[in-house]
Parts: structure tokens; sequence; C-alpha cells
């Protein structure tokens, strides 16, 4: 009897020190369970954007908002992250673009530049915003309450520079390989069109001229523009010209002595019509490119052509076309534009969608 009382005396002590050790151990994993939580959430990384600033960005990004134009939603969608996108101005300037990604209708535009709307940030709670590098003021108040922002290039780009925030955002988005992949097709497509062109002679290079939306408006030499013509073998008339801003103004007298051999027109309007207005111009009537009916609007794809974008190179063939067509003759336009919908944007690109770039 003695035994069995001893027995069961010794284990029920075991018992109370067994639930006494798993209390002590549940009061200890609640708190350490607390400091891994926090020990994630503050777990940052930096990196480098196009104002080469140093931003702590939150390791796993997975919402964005944007509040620039220039083509910073059509890297995502390149990239393969455009359901990150949780805020964006409207894209409805780019319909090919809203048929391709039809979710966009739905996104919250939360402003652009320095009109934003700080108050709808906040609700959306991004990990991180995109934002034109010259939005001063807009990305200063986005900083202020906590947001990260990380500055884009827009049309502030050149060849090296847009390839390099190409990387970065893979980097950002998690999606490396396909960023490399995008520079890889760059390489390509601008190291093809070097081949067909190298060879005129300075002498033989067409004298270009870039109507950027209105007659008398261009871009100088430190823009995209001149990236654009120079590397189709052109010469960029208005390169001499310097300004604090991409857009500039010369003179009719300006243009007229310039005398170029082809003229190009934006058409960020997403409207055509600027080369038929160019072509009546009475005072131009004695332009080579009016004599010899050289006178273009830009394509619209899902981005402007003539713009820095993913699908710029797109626009580079069509220049050194519109410029060489005899050198360039063996390169299909139509067929490098379908593969390109295809492999970056997933879409199968019509005949009658490509026909309507131009």
């Amino acid at each position: 009897m003695r035994k069995s009382i001893a027995l069961f005396l010794s284990m029920l002590l075991l018992i109370t020190v067994f639930c006494v050790g798993c209390n002590k151990q549940s009061e200890k994993t609640e708190p350490d369970i607390a400091m891994n939580k926090v020990t994630d959430e503050s777990f940052k990384r930096t990196i480098t954007d196009a104002n080469d600033q140093v931003v702590e960005i939150p390791q796993n990004v997975r919402k964005i908002a944007i509040t620039c134009h220039g083509g910073a939603t059509h890297e995502l969608v390149v990239l393969g992250a455009e359901d990150m996108i949780v805020a964006q101005p409207t894209m409805e300037r780019f319909p090919l673009l809203m048929k391709i990604k039809p979710q966009f209708n739905g996104v919250v535009d939360a402003g652009s530049f320095d009109n934003v709307n700080v108050e709808e940030l906040l609700k959306l709670e991004p990990d991180v915003v995109f934002a034109f590098c010259g939005s001063e003021k807009g990305n200063t108040k986005i900083k202020e309450v906590g947001i990260p922002v990380v500055t884009m290039l827009c049309g502030k780009a050149n060849i090296q520079a847009l390839k390099n925030e190409f990387l970065t955002t893979g980097i950002i988005l998690d999606k490396n390989d396909e960023a490399k992949k995008l520079v890889a097709y760059w390489d390509e497509k601008l190291g093809l069109i070097n081949n067909r062109l190298s060879r005129i002679s300075e002498e033989q290079r067409k004298k270009v001229y870039y109507a950027g939306g209105q007659l008398l408006k261009t871009e100088g030499g430190q823009w995209w523009i001149n990236e654009l013509v120079t590397n189709v073998g052109g010469v960029l008339v208005s390169k001499d010209m310097v300004s604090n801003g991409v857009s500039m103004e010369c003179s009719i007298e300006q243009l007229i002595g310039w005398d170029p051999d082809v003229i190009v027109c934006s058409r960020e309007t997403g409207k055509s019509g600027l080369a038929e207005e160019i072509k009546k111009d009475p005072r131009l009537k004695d332009l080579t490119a009016i004599k010899n009916n050289a006178v273009y609007d830009y394509p619209l794809g899902a981005f402007w052509w003539n713009r820095p974008s993913p699908e710029a190179p797109l626009g580079f063939i069509w220049l050194a076309k519109t410029l060489y067509p005899e050198e360039t003759r063996d390169i299909d336009l139509k067929a490098e534009t379908k593969k390109f919908y295809k492999e970056f944007y997933k879409y199968e690109l019509s005949d009658k969608e490509y026909e309507s770039f131009f």
C-alpha cells in the first residue's frame, strides 16, 4: 500500500514538473515569436535609384504604386509583375496596353509626378512607389509618410542607363532572369542595326529633325532622341541645342537652316496628323524632307516607339528602316514586332493591330 502511495506521489510530482515546464516553455516561446516577427518585418535591403540615391526597401516587395507615366508600368508588365501594381496613372492613352492587360481598368489612380494623393497611397499600403526622378516635390511628400520611393528615368534616359534600370527593377521585383532577358534582347537588336549601318560614311548619314508633338518643339543632344537617331546612323540637326528640360523650342529660321533630310513626328497625344500638317506648311516647301516626302509620324504600339521603354528597340528598327531602307531590307519589322509582343507581353499581336501602329 505504501509503495502504491509513493508511486502515485512520484507520478504526480513528475506531471506537475512537466506542466510547469510546459507553461514556462509557452511563456518563453511567445516573446520569441514576437521577436522573430519584428526581425522579419524589419529585414530590409538597399538599391540605388535613378537619382543615385540609396533607397531602403522591404526584402519582399509585393505591392507597388506608380506615380509616373514614362514606361514604368510597361517595365513591370514585360517583367511579369503587373499583378503587383496597386496604383498607377490611367493607361487610357495606351489602348493596346489596356487590351493586353484589361485589369488595369480597375487600378486606383493616386496621382502622378508632383500631384500625388498621399492619403490614397497610405490606404493602399504599397511596399514601394516608383516615381519620376524629376518630381522632387511629389516624391518628398511620399517619403514623409514613410513609403520608400524608387525614382525612374522616364524620358530622361539613355540606352545604358535604361538597361541598368531594367536590371535594378528586376532585382526589386525578384525578376532577375526576366530583366536579363530583356537587356539581352536590346543588345541583340541594337547590335543588328549597328551591323547593317556601321559602314555608312559621315557624309552619307541622314540629317533628322524631330518634331515633339508640335512643329517647333524638339530635343537637344543630351536627351533620348539623340540616342535614338545616332544609334540608327542619323544625325540629329538640333543636337547642339541645350535646355534644362527634355523639350525646347526652335525657330522656323533654325529649322529651315538645318534643312533636314527626314522629319519624324511624335504621336504622344495618341493621334497622328502632324506629319501631314508639316507637309502642307508653305514655309517649309523648300526643305529636302518636304521635297522627298520624307516626313513621318512615329509609330505608337503599347507605348510610344520614340520614347524610352522596354519596346523601344522596335522604334530603333523602324527609324533605321525609314532612313536606310536598302541597308535594312532584310529586317522584317512586322515579324520582329510580333515576336517581341509574344515573348515579352505574352500577347499574340494581329496583323490589324500591327498596322494600327502606323
